[in-house]
């Protein structure tokens, strides 16, 4: 990929080989976004994990004490009350036969698919067309629920999904460059503890093999796995 003038200035202030404490990594983020727009903060986390066996997959949802800067739009495929319910709630696209048919010809213009489990059989249907963008609701991110309304609610505030992909990395954004540098630390520690919390127990050896954080236009700056400080630490210093 070929980079721009902008992006080859902002790496040669980057050390790559250096590891550094998530302070020090949201300041140089922060320091290196040079976008006219709000660009994004995302993290990846490249685990010790072997993806291809089932048991190692790491995945769920977690909730940012400072949220993800987006607003979700939301896709709920629900009929009668609970599709009611998900509307009084925010979803931005609601429906049973009629939104499965709509999503299997084409239209995928939503973040998160939530679904109550009596539609899960038609919904499974559309799995070649959801899975590759991981957009197939499960019961293990609380997308396969009858309390749609709750999902709804949680996913608007700034709940998320992860997953590990083919080479065992898991990859989601954690806010934006105008967040303050605590709201930012406090969104990387809080992933990065669920991201331990979580560990696969037949996972042995390393597993937290890298950590990077970059915004959308900018360079990686690379966390110490060894060295992540504590949320008091890094409040402390920012």
């Amino acid at each position: 990929m070929k980079h721009g003038k902008k992006y080859i200035n902002a790496l040669a202030q980057v050390n790559r080989e250096q590891l550094v404490t998530v302070s020090e990594a949201v300041d140089k983020v922060k320091a290196l976004s040079t976008a006219k727009f709000d660009e994004t903060v995302e993290l990846a986390i490249r685990l010790g994990v072997d993806p291809r066996k089932a048991e190692q997959i790491v995945r769920g949802t977690i909730s940012l004490p400072a949220g993800t800067g987006k607003t979700n739009v939301i896709a709920v495929f629900a009929v009668g009350e609970f599709a009611q319910a998900a509307r009084d709630a925010g979803a931005d696209y609601v429906g049973g036969d009629d939104l499965v048919e709509k999503v299997a010809g084409g239209f995928l213009d939503f973040d998160i698919a939530i679904a109550t489990p009596d539609l899960m059989g038609k919904v499974g249907g559309l799995g070649r067309v959801l899975g590759p963008r991981g957009l197939m609701p499960n019961p293990k991110t609380g997308t396969v629920t009858m309390d749609v309304a709750k999902a709804v609610g949680e996913f608007k505030g700034g709940r998320v999904e992860y997953r590990t992909d083919k080479i065992g990395n898991v990859q989601l954004r954690v806010g934006k460059v105008s967040f303050s540098k605590e709201d930012l630390s406090r969104n990387v520690l809080a992933v990065i503890d669920e991201i331990v919390r979580v560990k696969p127990a037949s996972a042995k050896g390393r597993y937290l093999m890298s950590i990077t954080v970059s915004s959308t236009m900018g360079p990686g700056v690379k966390i110490d796995p060894q060295h992540t400080r504590d949320l008091d630490e890094v409040l402390a210093s920012a």
